[in-house]
């Protein structure tokens, strides 16, 4: 209970700001913490590789919705949106960790399947899974992954680094998890209407992957060893292009020039969108939960990737005081804004 009558809510500040917020006085005091709050994750120095630490919560009906999301592939996509941050600074994940509360409505069944698809995730990546918790919940089901991972010093790629006239950088294609979102809401209301109708899905099966069971991109970490490409910044696709632009731009202090015509975006994404009367760019740059990689490089890298068919370059880094900008298709400028996933706004419940 509070003794003053005046306060802020959490919402006023945003998630990011609230971060911020709360994180802005923390002095680091321990000689081996080389990162703490404020990238992908955190780096620290135990002996001969740097280890590398995050963690995510996912909330039941903020993050997911159980009307259309299978335990199995809730279990795999929560590993991954974790590996997801590690592979983002250019490391390798190597153990997790899994905490669950969960409440008696759920069967017993129901929790094998989500370790089920959290095997299966762990399995495919070559990760161990070393420890956990549970606890009894009342507010739903609570899943909160950790994952450590490794890299030498000098391979590690944070979001602060970009230089400019470095090209911006993307993996894959945007806006299908948020398609594949509206497609499973759409859907989940229907069958609230009439529990008769099955769901119409047909011919949307990456969409609603994209959305369900998305990949942490391992392979293009490979592929840039593998080239001899040293990415200059990194960060991976979850809160939508934009955001993570930006985040990228703030904590280099540069600008950018985004150009929309370059965006990855696949088909059955953008003809999803205009059924749903959506602007498919607006999909790739604040929709988020496609969990590709974003990341800067050195022009002279240019000709190794150029002709990658899954690797789009979209832009470049300017000078702070040009600004931040999309250039529209029909050559019009724009700055930048960032309208993605804001955990204290959005739910799909």
């Amino acid at each position: 209970m509070f003794d003053n009558k005046e306060t802020t809510g959490i919402n006023h500040l945003g998630e990011f700001g609230l971060i911020d917020h709360l994180t802005k006085n923390i002095e680091l005091k321990q000689p081996g913490t080389l990162k703490g709050i404020g990238d992908d994750a955190a780096v620290l120095d135990f002996t001969g590789k740097k280890t590398l630490i995050s963690t995510d919560m996912l909330l039941e009906g903020i993050h997911f919705d159980l009307a259309y999301t299978p335990f199995k592939h809730l279990g795999y996509k929560a590993i991954q949106v974790n590996l997801s941050d590690v592979y983002a600074m250019n490391a390798t994940p190597s153990q997790v960790t899994v905490s669950i509360g969960v409440s008696s409505k759920f069967p017993l069944e129901a929790i094998e399947e989500l370790y089920q698809g959290i095997y299966v995730a762990c399995e495919k990546y070559n990760v161990d899974l070393v420890g956990g918790d549970t606890s009894a919940s009342k507010q739903g089901l609570i899943i909160s992954v950790t994952v450590l991972g490794y890299a030498d010093e000098a391979d590690i790629v944070y979001r602060n680094t970009a230089q400019e006239g470095d090209l911006i950088c993307v993996s894959g294609d945007l806006g299908g998890a948020y398609t594949g979102l509206q497609l499973l809401e759409r859907e989940k209301l229907v069958y609230l209407e009439n529990p008769n109708i099955q769901p119409d899905l047909e011919g949307k099966d990456y969409i609603v992957e994209r959305q369900l069971k998305p990949e942490a991109r391992k392979d293009i970490v490979e592929l840039l060893k593998a080239w001899s490409v040293t990415p200059t910044a990194m960060i991976d696709v979850s809160d939508g292009l934009a955001s993570e632009v930006l985040h990228i731009c703030t904590q280099s202090n540069k600008g950018c020039n985004l150009y929309e015509e370059k965006i990855p975006i696949d088909p059955m994404t953008y003809e999803t969108a205009r059924e749903f009367n959506l602007d498919p760019t607006i999909c790739a740059l604040s929709g988020g939960e496609d969990y590709e990689l974003l990341f800067t490089i050195k022009q002279a890298d240019y000709d190794k990737l150029k002709n990658h068919p899954d690797i789009s370059i979209i832009g470049h880094i300017t000078e702070a005081s040009a600004g931040r900008n999309l250039i529209t298709k029909a050559g019009a400028v724009h700055e930048l804004k960032a309208q993605g996933w804001n955990a204290f706004k959005n739910s799909q419940g």
